[in-house]
């Protein structure tokens, strides 16, 4: 029978365990409202993945892992453009530039992190392709999936849990009147006051999320985090057309000397290229 059907009926860690207590070879598709991923399995490994126009050659994929520098990335891009995955991957391991574990690693790293997005996709179809397998330029894995899916299922807990306490990402937020808390005292991440600078009631939740370049998951996680410290409640957006930033709390001068610290580094990296 073909393995085929809605994500409202099978989450993607239960195709997961199927896959993996089948043994199945093939490529599972699945086809979101705004993207489709295609996460191939050898003998009931994960083998390869992608999802919708994302990079996911095996150059990009080591300069994200911090494996080539940015000036070798773009000269691979001017002088091996035709090169398939797996000669561009010989070509490194033999000059030196590589070995053979950091490909693996940065393969495996990558083609997980693409399933674990999957996690919280619950719309969409999904078929798995007995006879689609991987491009044959491309360096696959064998990756074990039980840890996968033992993460899965807790990711989907979490997600479920955030959505029952905000469940919808359309609304606003507003800062709560505490007499005597100061909010540069607050013990606050890089990314809650990445969150926290935006907060209005004109800014809604999902466009905080955009400008902040977060998840759906990422966006809730704080915000919920906001919300049981009791910082922050959520209410009905005033509807503006762009997020507006609030001068409102400043940032803390320790946030503000890992931000300049970040510059510079990308400074002394440019330079050095």
């Amino acid at each position: 029978m073909a393995l085929r059907g809605n994500l409202r009926d099978f989450t993607v860690t239960q195709l997961l365990n199927l896959i993996n207590l089948a043994h199945k070879t093939g490529t599972l598709v699945i086809e979101g409202p705004n993207e489709a991923a295609r996460i191939a399995f050898r003998d009931g490994k994960l083998s390869y993945a992608q999802t919708g126009q994302e990079d996911n050659r095996l150059a990009t994929i080591l300069h994200r892992s911090n494996r080539l520098t940015a000036g070798q990335l773009r000269a691979i891009q001017l002088r091996a453009a035709h090169v398939s995955d797996k000669e561009l991957g010989l070509m490194l391991i033999n000059a030196g530039y590589i070995t053979q574990d950091d490909i693996l690693n940065a393969l495996q790293s990558y083609f997980t992190d693409v399933v674990r997005r999957l996690f919280t996709w619950v719309e969409g179809f999904f078929r798995f392709e007995n006879e689609m397998l991987p491009p044959e330029d491309r360096i696959t894995v064998r990756l074990d999936l039980e840890n996968l899916i033992i993460e899965g299922a807790r990711q989907l807990r979490e997600w479920e849990q955030l959505q029952d306490e905000i469940p919808s990402l359309d609304m606003a937020l507003k800062f709560i009147e505490r007499p005597g808390t100061s909010m540069q005292k607050m013990n606050l991440s890089v990314e809650e006051w990445r969150v926290v600078s935006y907060i209005n009631p004109r800014n809604s939740i999902k466009q905080i999320a955009s400008v902040a370049k977060m998840s759906d998951m990422e966006i809730r996680r704080i915000v919920y985090g906001l919300l049981q410290a009791g910082l922050v409640e959520i209410i009905r957006h005033e509807n503006a057309t762009q997020p507006q930033q609030v001068s409102r709390p400043p940032v803390p001068v320790q946030v503000r000397e890992e931000q300049k610290s970040l510059v510079n580094r990308l400074i002394t990296r440019i330079r050095s290229i």
